[in-house]
């Protein structure tokens, strides 16, 4: 379909819930929250309107990057998370779902990724996104600065096989219990990673979703795990309808996402297939275009 442009939104709407992808979408240009979201927080709370933000990033950054600032705007209270991909879902501050990948592909990919920086071919390394830390084994500056924007809980360790050995399949996951789930295996390819997903990763698809989540990263996750289904167990828990959902988005891993809310915005920054998939066109991150389409929405 063709999206319209946000402009074309008239009027206020019912809107009860609104769902924001964080890099490229919310964040400004240099990734940090635009000093304009903290009233509007304020205003969507006013109004009684929940805000949730939806990223690949770890649970454990999401909480250092919102939760003091909105405990002050919410008067104590936490928001609600969608991490990892739609991996974890906290309402309020606690987790409600938990989904991972077993670790037979995790020996794989470990393995794949290994091969493939030994041979010189690609500037790459994996991230094993755990419920209580991320693992990597590559410790090398480049690339922990890279990772460190989205992982603020990191365990750096000699051999990546070694968190197998303590980590226990996701159907063994039981809340509180304190065990290591893998919930997603994040591969970073500094030279781009839609070559090494094409390359090295495209017969995992069979089983798997492999999805490329920036221009350096791609994601392999559950088949039945996704940022929508982060959106629709939220949408049910608040009593929240699609026609009463805005969801944002600007890269491929939000894709499935924007189908959850009927009030969906690619930004201006989106990559061209998600503009395809949006409702609407909302202006870039760096023209701060969540928060201008939510004044119009909300007003």
């Amino acid at each position: 379909m063709t999206a319209a442009d946000w402009t074309t939104i008239s009027h206020p709407q019912d809107i009860r819930l609104v769902v924001a992808d964080m890099d490229g979408t919310l964040l400004d240009e240099h990734s940090e929250i635009p000093d304009g979201f903290w009233p509007m927080l304020a205003r969507l709370k006013s109004q009684g309107i929940e805000f949730v933000p939806a990223s690949g990033r770890q649970y454990a950054t999401l909480r250092n990057m919102f939760a003091d600032k909105a405990a002050e705007i919410l008067g104590g209270g936490e928001l609600s998370y969608i991490a990892e991909n739609g991996n974890v879902v906290a309402l309020d501050g606690k987790v409600v779902e938990v989904h991972g990948i077993d670790l037979d592909v995790t020996r794989h990919v470990i393995d794949l990724v290994d091969e493939a920086a030994a041979s010189g071919e690609h500037n790459v390394g994996l991230v094993i996104c755990g419920l209580n830390s991320a693992y990597v084994q590559r410790s090398d500056k480049p690339f922990l600065d890279e990772v460190r924007k989205y992982y603020a809980a990191l365990s750096i360790v000699d051999d990546l096989h070694a968190v197998l050995d303590v980590a226990q399949e996701p159907s063994a996951y039981k809340p509180g219990g304190g065990a290591e789930i893998v919930l997603k295996l994040a591969v970073l390819d500094l030279d781009g990673a839609e070559r090494f997903t094409n390359e090295h990763l495209a017969h995992l698809r069979a089983d798997y979703q492999v999805v490329v989540s920036g221009k350096l990263w791609v994601d392999i996750m559950n088949a039945e795990t996704d940022k929508r289904q982060g959106v629709e167990a939220l949408q049910c828990a608040l009593g929240v309808t699609s026609a009463q959902t805005a969801v944002f988005g600007d890269y491929l891993n939000d894709r499935l996402m924007l189908e959850a809310g009927d009030w969906s915005f690619a930004m201006d920054n989106a990559h061209p297939d998600l503009k395809f998939a949006a409702r609407y066109i909302a202006p870039s991150n760096v023209d701060h275009g969540v928060l201008k389409v939510l004044d119009r929405l909300i007003a």
